[in-house]
């Protein structure tokens, strides 16, 4: 049964708690080397979307990082369902949550310091979904600038696994945001071509295909892979392939994809607004209008809602 607080509760380490209790030592790695692995999805009306689809991509990254949390994914599920059951009554009126399951590689302990818990440790916490910072995305549309900052390489780093340690999108969405506070990051790979923005994948249409950047590049967002599975549904020509900035600065449509936002429509790309002009575009329009009747919640009007 949910304990009513009027404090967040979160999985820790297997207990339930308030977040206030759950506390990372500083020796744990990842604070020192920001090693660990997440995901992180958004409710609808409360439940959590396409959690098993998460679920499944949390494991292939703590598998890509060598990192076994003691859980099976069933058990994560059912912790995560847990966690949103004990946090219903907090639930904001019109709101939703962002879900994270975070799994750290645990402690690099010397041995005589009497932690109680030394191996990786298990975080799963809600926290409510940014709405009313999301509505002039909506309103408006965003503003992508491409950053000075590429994208991990594959060569280095795998981007295909969602790991904590966030200082590549960081210091890119510093790099633009320093100068323009306004525009969202758009990272280039290391080939030059487009990669991703700051939790979030691009997509752009020209002459009636939709494209996005191969996934050997790019984070696959839950998002992303919806879009594309609803553009199969509606017959919408699609191809993932490498995008240069003379393919995206030539688009008719462009957006981005995320679990906050789940697809929001680009007006502008380095100051320049897109080339179709309208806004949303058609295709982005019958895209947004499958999502939403998908979640069964139309989360467009749910974000500007917050903003009013």
């Amino acid at each position: 049964m949910p304990q009513l607080s009027n404090q967040r509760t979160a999985y820790f380490n297997g207990r339930y708690v308030p977040e206030s209790q759950v506390v990372i030592p500083f020796r744990d790695r990842s604070v020192k080397n920001g090693d660990s692995t997440y995901d992180t999805t958004r409710t609808f009306a409360g439940r959590a979307f396409k959690l098993k689809e998460h679920i499944e991509r949390l494991y292939s990254s703590l598998n890509y990082t060598r990192i076994d949390p003691g859980l099976s994914p069933a058990e994560m599920i059912a912790i995560t369902e847990e966690v949103l059951d004990r946090n219903a009554h907090l639930r904001p009126a019109n709101g939703d949550w962002w879900v994270n399951q975070r799994v750290t590689r645990g402690l690099d302990a010397v041995g005589d310091e009497g932690w109680e818990h030394t191996g990786p440790s298990v975080i799963v916490d809600c926290l409510p979904l940014p709405l009313k910072a999301r509505a002039p995305f909506f309103r408006n549309g965003i503003d992508l600038q491409v950053s000075s900052i590429r994208r991990t390489p594959p060569s280095s780093l795998s981007p295909r696994a969602k790991m904590g340690n966030k200082l590549n999108h960081t210091l890119a969405d510093m790099a633009v945001t320093d100068l323009n506070p306004g525009v969202w990051s758009l990272m280039l790979d290391e080939n030059g071509n487009v990669a991703e923005g700051k939790g979030s994948n691009f997509f752009l249409v020209r002459h009636g295909k939709l494209m996005t950047p191969r996934e050997h590049f790019v984070l696959p967002g839950v998002s992303r892979q919806t879009v594309v599975e609803l553009a199969s549904e509606l017959g919408i020509p699609f191809v993932e392939v490498d995008i240069d900035l003379f393919e995206a600065i030539n688009a008719d449509e462009m957006f981005m994809t995320g679990s906050s936002f789940c697809l929001c429509p680009v007006r502008s790309l380095n100051g320049r607004p897109i080339a179709g002009g309208a806004f949303p575009g058609p295709i982005t329009r019958r895209l947004t209008d499958a999502y939403i009747q998908l979640a069964g919640l139309d989360f467009v009007a749910q974000i500007l809602e917050a903003d009013k």
